[in-house]
């Protein structure tokens, strides 16, 4: 169902993969916009028990996107270092597939929301970010993506680091 990388020697292993989507700050969700024209949006997310989860307003083109298909990809560039002299990048990037859907559960949806605030909005206490929930509770909406393929992938100067690190064989 889902393709193989062409440039398999190049592919992380999934708990990599799992990793650039833990670590990172950002990414670019791509749905199937109006007249079937691909929309990508930069968006925030959460990444937890093979979830990506995102929030917003409870209207726009996203979910105008999501209720003609639930089909979405998420990608996440964890490095990208352009090298001049080599005519080349220094890059490690993760990119997921899935349906979207939008969390109706409170219990979940309070959840993942929390998981924002730690993920993003730590520095102004627990107390503080509970409260920016509940205020914002009525206008925000949460929708999950589950995952239902995910790759990364790295160049190969990271490839080589990764097995030079590695431990060696005993001969």
């Amino acid at each position: 169902m889902f393709r193989k990388m062409r440039r398999f020697k190049q592919e992380l292993p999934k708990e990599d993969t799992a990793i650039i989507f833990e670590k990172g700050s950002h990414g670019v969700l791509a749905v199937s916009g109006d007249e079937c024209y691909p929309y990508a949006v930069p968006m925030s997310y959460v990444y937890t028990d093979g979830k990506l989860y995102f929030h917003g307003a409870k209207q726009g083109h996203k979910l105008d996107a999501i209720a003609n298909s639930a089909k979405a990809s998420f990608c996440v560039v964890a490095q990208d270092r352009v090298v001049p002299e080599t005519f080349t990048t220094i890059f490690s990037s993760a990119i997921a597939f899935g349906q979207l859907h939008i969390i109706e559960d409170d219990d979940e949806k309070r959840e993942a929301l929390r998981l924002f605030s730690q993920k993003y909005f730590s520095v102004n206490g627990k107390a503080k970010n509970e409260e920016e929930i509940e205020m914002d509770w009525s206008r925000v909406y949460v929708i999950a993506l589950e995952i239902e393929h995910m790759s990364g992938k790295a160049s190969m100067d990271i490839i080589k680091d990764r097995e030079n690190l590695a431990p060696q064989k005993a001969e």
